[in-house]
């Protein structure tokens, strides 16, 4: 594990994180969640975007993906239209946080929880999102609707992520 793991928000004064039961999953305990620095790109969004991201978790995974998805990314990501001005205004900042208290959670890839307050180590603006995926070789797709990726993505071929899925448009008739 790294030193450092990561939060995103669009607040810029957090002081300390305390944990708490997020509303997503109410069975949850209270936790502080933090991303680690390969998984932080599925966090480069604005908080409520819904978002189907998906990326081969090995090099043998690699071909099926890529015929799959058509792509020669390494990752691909996706935001409904709807989204893309909020995606080019939005101001999202890192936070560093220590990676000490945390414990992995082994639901999500990349996802660990502290059981305790944490206090971030640093904070940093990211600027242009757009610029930010297409810096790291991301392929960010605008698309009508989530729901073909969605079902594209739930599979066991590749790894994926799929986040304020309650946010997306219903799926079209």
């Amino acid at each position: 594990m790294s030193e450092v793991l990561h939060h995103f928000s669009q607040d810029p004064s957090i002081e300390r994180f305390v944990p708490h039961v997020p509303a997503s999953n109410p069975t949850a305990a209270p936790a502080v969640w933090a991303i680690d620095a390969e998984h932080a790109p599925l966090y480069w969004f604005p908080r409520d975007c819904p978002r189907v991201t998906a990326w081969p978790r090995h090099d043998g995974e690699r071909p099926a993906f890529e015929t799959a998805f058509a792509t020669t990314a390494h990752r691909v990501h996706a935001i409904e239209a709807g989204w893309l001005e909020r995606m080019r205004t939005v101001r999202l900042h890192r936070y560093d946080l220590p990676a000490g208290p945390f414990e992995p959670w082994d639901a999500a890839s990349g996802q660990w929880t502290a059981a305790v307050e944490v206090v971030p180590v640093a904070v940093v603006a990211l600027g242009d999102l757009l610029a930010l995926h297409a810096d790291a070789g991301i392929e960010l797709r605008v698309v009508p609707s989530l729901w073909p990726l969605r079902d594209l993505a739930v599979s066991d071929r590749w790894d994926f992520s799929i986040v304020r899925w309650a946010n997306a448009a219903p799926r079209p008739a």
